[in-house]
């Protein structure tokens, strides 16, 4: 489905927001990582510093670099506006406040945007997005989602969740998924539909705690992994 930039928000997070939101260790990197709708994240680009292997997927990346740090540009101040108008829809236990949120997005974006303009060799930032992407079955040891599904339960389909669910697991070993709260704060309806096709499908699936929270109650992820036998 083509999109137009003024569609999206780029909204990026860090390695630390990573790490946290997904309970990642050093050995759960080790296998190549798939970061899906990464946006301008800088994740990727702090996992390629290290020498590790990580790819991000997004619609996105069909732009310029100016182009999204032009939208960056539009829409974080609204985006603040909201977040100032709605307190009691956030929990300042990781992000200290407003202005924390704002330079952490902001050093995000930087650091991705330096990353994006090398163009590096394996390519770190490809086109494509769910529920169909551009890689062969079992390319990643984990495959993280941030922001994505769940989160527009409202917007995307039981249909989509479930096939887009099925398609991470295609490619990659393992899969987690955060948060698990829609836009308005409630419990995903997708959850249980997504987790019976799952199983059906033989993968195993979990709520596993995180030690991230901004969303007020969005402190969980889906961790998703082969049954075995």
């Amino acid at each position: 489905m083509a999109i137009s930039l003024d569609q999206i928000v780029p909204w990026g997070r860090t390695r630390r927001e990573y790490d946290a939101m997904f309970n990642l260790r050093p050995v759960d990197l080790a296998d190549g990582v798939l970061d899906c709708g990464g946006g301008p994240a800088s994740f990727v680009a702090e996992l390629a510093a290290t020498g590790l292997r990580a790819v991000s997927v997004d619609p996105i990346y069909r732009f310029a670099g100016s182009e999204i740090q032009a939208r960056f540009q539009a829409v974080v101040e609204p985006m603040m506006a909201q977040v100032r108008a709605s307190p009691g829809d956030w929990s300042w236990t990781f992000h200290r406040d407003v202005d924390d949120l704002r330079a952490t997005r902001r050093a995000a974006l930087e650091r991705f945007l330096a990353d994006y303009s090398l163009r590096p060799c394996p390519p770190r930032y490809a086109v494509g997005e769910l529920p169909s992407l551009p890689f062969g079955p079992g390319s990643f040891g984990l495959a993280v989602c941030s922001h994505l599904i769940f989160l527009y339960s409202d917007l995307l389909s039981e249909a989509f969740h479930k096939r887009a669910l099925l398609e991470l697991c295609r490619v990659a070993r393992e899969v987690r998924v955060f948060p698990l709260l829609t836009l308005g704060g409630q419990r995903s309806p997708h959850m249980d539909p997504v987790r019976f096709a799952l199983a059906e499908a033989g993968w195993g699936s979990e709520i596993v705690p995180v030690a991230y929270e901004l969303q007020r109650g969005g402190n969980q992820m889906l961790r998703v992994v082969a049954e075995a036998g």
